[in-house]
């Protein structure tokens, strides 16, 4: 491992700077025409086309994933040099938008998950890299532009599983993730699971239905539902270990027809995250309580589990050898001019999991809330009026680059003055990187 060298990344930020107009140009016009997941070829397309003037010749974007792109920057795959691959999300969200930005969407998808600032911070990245010579980084990098990060058939998955990405002899993975929950100017890394598993639930109750006037001759549902919502929301309480981490929460319940009908059936929908909780363990204890409470009102329940992502879990390496390459006492010695946050993990869900359960991945978190209010009190991710401003991009890509080259560095042994980087075997480890700060 060699450390970064300071007067590359001075370059390379300089670089960076001058490429911000242009991604935030990106920004603006991914915001202002989203796709929903699965339909981005036009998003991929567009960004694609505002890369196409800055890239050196041979270096040509792959497909992956149905409607995603791969663009890799320095030596080719075929030298088997470890590439940092850097994702970025392109889909939208199925919401109306009510940001009142001028380049707002109009129809019925928006991006307010934050993926167009994700994107628009990558091809700030992409831009300054290429513009700067990749050959001066000490590993390759591999721009991952994915689809479907927010509806299943997992995205990330399929870019896992595609022999286009296994070729690139990946060594890391990094992403990123504006966060509200995060006062703005902060970037969060930390090692293990900073995202939570997120798993779908649906319930069925069966039972009897009849006249609202003669109760005792049916088994009524819509109780045993009732009884089944709020029984569901007490099993973290007793039945996870308080030092860990996980969250039940009931959003849709359905019965009935008319007011004075005891119906034969109704239903909830829910969904179960672990963040270091027993993931298995905790959809047992849904089962247990559904199909107990179930039978406790004389009705019979079903529960379907529809899986959904893993935790995201940052490898503890790579997130030591970030954390050191962005951390400073002074605000003057950070490379990016955010403070850094060790501590922060939530419950939300992300595919980027899907990385880390091949490679050694890395999630970045940048916070947006605004200094002198609280964190997490205004409007929150897929929120309709959520809108990072564009300076944002800004932020996240400087924090991106930054952490570009720390893994790089630790990716790749320092190469002899004039030479290109040499590969490294593909069980090459990171557990010799920095120690915290």
């Amino acid at each position: 491992m060699s450390r970064p060298d300071p007067a590359l990344l001075d370059g390379l930020s300089a670089a960076l700077e001058a490429e911000l107009d242009a991604a935030v140009a990106v920004r603006h016009a991914l915001h202002r025409d989203p796709r929903l997941s699965g339909d981005e070829g036009d998003s991929r397309d567009l960004v694609l086309a505002a890369l196409a003037d800055v890239l050196p010749a041979g270096a040509a974007p792959e497909p992956v994933a149905g409607t995603g792109a791969l663009l890799r920057l320095g030596p080719p795959a075929a030298d088997g040099v470890p590439a940092v691959a850097v994702r970025a999300e392109l889909d939208a969200l199925p919401v109306v938008e009510r940001t009142g930005l001028p380049f707002s969407a109009t129809g019925p998808a928006a991006h307010v998950c934050g993926h167009d600032v994700h994107v628009a911070a990558l091809v700030a990245v992409v831009r300054a890299v290429a513009r700067a010579g990749a050959d001066g980084l000490p590993a390759p990098v591999l721009a991952v532009l994915q689809p479907r990060e927010e509806k299943a058939p997992s995205g990330a998955a399929d870019v896992v599983a595609d022999p286009a990405f296994k070729a690139h002899h990946v060594g890391a993975v990094l992403g990123v993730h504006v966060q509200p929950e995060l006062p703005r100017g902060t970037v969060s890394v930390r090692g293990g699971p900073v995202n939570a598993s997120a798993d779908e639930i649906e319930i069925e109750v069966h039972g009897r239905g009849g006249h609202g006037g003669y109760p005792h001759r049916t088994r009524d549902p819509v109780l045993a539902i009732a009884q089944i919502v709020a029984a569901v929301h007490h099993i973290v309480s007793r039945r996870v270990d308080p030092m860990t981490a996980g969250v039940i929460t009931i959003g849709q319940v359905q019965a009935g027809s008319a007011p004075n009908i005891v119906p034969e059936t109704a239903s909830a929908r829910g969904t179960v995250r672990a963040l270091d909780a027993d993931r298995d363990a905790l959809l047992a204890a849904v089962r247990d309580v559904v199909e107990g409470t179930a039978a406790a009102y004389g009705c019979t329940a079903t529960l379907e589990v529809v899986p959904n992502e893993p935790a995201v879990v940052n490898d503890e390496a790579l997130a030591r050898t970030v954390a050191t390459a962005l951390g400073g006492r002074r605000r003057e010695d950070r490379p990016t001019g955010l403070v850094l946050d060790t501590t922060f993990r939530s419950c939300g869900a992300d595919d980027f999991s899907h990385y880390g359960d091949v490679l050694p991945s890395l999630m970045l978190f940048v916070g947006t809330a605004a200094t002198g209010t609280t964190p997490g009190a205004g409007p929150g991710l897929h929120h309709p009026e959520f809108s990072p401003d564009d300076a944002m991009v800004g932020e996240v890509a400087r924090a991106l680059l930054a952490s570009v080259v720390a893994a790089g560095a630790a990716l790749v042994p320092a190469p002899a003055t004039g030479s290109r980087p040499q590969p490294v075997p593909e069980t090459t480890s990171l557990t010799g990187a920095d120690e915290s700060p």
